[in-house]
């Protein structure tokens, strides 16, 4: 066996410690750590769903004292039926010594972190003209500065616990397109920083334990039914029509579309990708 057949093999369960008939064991989580920020309600959640199924101890971070009902309702509903486990920790993904202390007591308690989905973030829709400036910093901050503090913060605890993982952060379309008739601008801007900063990431972080790589990808979500979506459709009616009409598949995605691909990225099942964007969109950035 070749050296790399030989890093490969050592990256996956061993065949022989299976009991029964096991497909795509480069798909499970056994007993692996992830956080999810922004994981109280929404997309988020229901990626963090996904890992709990497959096996994995998730921690969903969020700036709310108490995540929505949903949470609660997931939480109940997954705990008879499957070996992973969530968990919900309030922190606000802009302060540094209170999300660094909360990672690293999770990461302590099991002597290992896995995996990170960096999914808070907030959205304004506002013309650029009348933008006020103060709320661009704002913006900026939980959008791009809370996934970069989330990411470098998971990064040093799997340096320290030596258990390279996968980071995945949430960007959007929106960071590679103008939305119609959604007047963004500073969103869309948050959603393009994260892109370039997965690649920058990966590039940092390909060999950094031990010649091991943590990981670095971006999904990039297209339209989803979500609390901020909803919102949006409140505010201009106009919208959900015109968004249907833009996907090649004439419909708004759902947050539970997102869940195998979280789940291929944090695996793996995706050991040979890192530096890349995933763009499920439904076709709209593709006609």
């Amino acid at each position: 066996m070749s050296k790399t057949s030989s890093a490969i093999a050592q990256r996956l369960p061993d065949p022989s410690t299976i009991e029964g008939k096991h497909r795509f064991r480069e798909f499970e989580l056994n007993d692996k750590v992830f956080i999810v920020t922004g994981g109280a309600q929404g997309l988020g959640l229901a990626l963090a769903e996904a890992l709990v199924e497959a096996g994995g101890h998730v921690y969903c971070l969020d700036i709310k004292s108490e995540p929505e009902q949903d949470f609660h309702d997931t939480k109940q509903r997954l705990a008879p039926q499957y070996d992973g486990t969530l968990h919900y920790k309030q922190v606000d993904v802009t302060k540094h010594d209170q999300l660094d202390a909360t990672i690293s007591a999770i990461a302590d308690r099991h002597c290992r972190l896995d995996g990170l989905i960096a999914a808070a973030a907030i959205q304004q829709v506002e013309p650029a003209i009348s933008y006020p400036y103060e709320d661009v910093p704002r913006m900026m901050g939980i959008n791009y500065g809370g996934v970069f503090l989330s990411a470098t913060i998971c990064a040093k605890q799997m340096i320290k616990h030596n258990t390279p993982g996968s980071i995945v952060l949430v960007g959007s379309m929106s960071g590679l397109i103008a939305n119609k008739g959604l007047m963004c601008s500073v969103y869309n801007s948050s959603k393009a920083a994260v892109i370039q900063l997965g690649r920058n990431l990966a590039m940092e972080w390909g060999q950094i334990v031990d010649g091991k790589p943590i990981r670095v990808n971006v999904l990039c979500p297209g339209n989803i039914i979500t609390p901020m979506v909803v919102q949006n459709l409140k505010d201009d009616p106009t919208l959900k029509g015109l968004w249907e009409r833009e996907n090649m598949l004439g419909r708004i995605s759902e947050p539970s579309e997102y869940r195998g691909a979280a789940l291929f990225m944090l695996s793996n099942a995706s050991s040979f990708m890192t530096g890349s964007h995933l763009v499920i969109d439904g076709g709209y950035t593709a006609w």
